[in-house]
């Protein structure tokens, strides 16, 4: 045998890991079920309250600005409305910003990424930076 190799007898026994997986799951269920709808935002807060992690305090801190923004975009809406095309143009654009703002955060939320909407993301960490903690 060349000198460089070990027997498979002499390699160190794998250890068991040290924390249990289900601290990520658990991390995950909070940052993605606050995505879910207005009502799965309430759960995910009672879901966070009982175990408080990071990653769910942060992806709650995204979900919250988002539905503070959609909630200006709605009055914003009112205004827009009663102007033809343009108006209409900037409601359908606003829209689907939100959508695409709403998915990301999702899918960060889904990776266990704490990475923040794209332009309005920090905002929202900056205002609310200590709730939820």
């Amino acid at each position: 045998m060349p000198d460089n190799q070990n027997p498979p007898s002499a390699q160190p026994p794998q250890s068991a890991p040290s924390t249990p997986p289900v601290t990520g799951g658990e991390d995950k269920v909070v940052a993605i079920v606050a995505y879910l709808t207005l009502i799965g935002f309430i759960v995910a807060i009672i879901i966070h309250m009982n175990k408080k992690t990071k990653l769910g305090a942060y992806h709650l801190r995204q979900m919250l600005g988002f539905i503070l923004t959609s909630i200006a975009v709605v009055f914003c809406e009112f205004v827009l409305i009663f102007i033809p095309i343009l108006g209409w143009l900037c409601i359908l654009a606003l829209w689907v910003a939100m959508l695409v703002l709403w998915i990301l955060g999702l899918v960060a939320a889904i990776n266990g990424q704490m990475k923040p909407m794209p332009v309005v993301g920090p905002l929202y960490q900056k205002w609310f930076g200590t709730t939820f903690d």
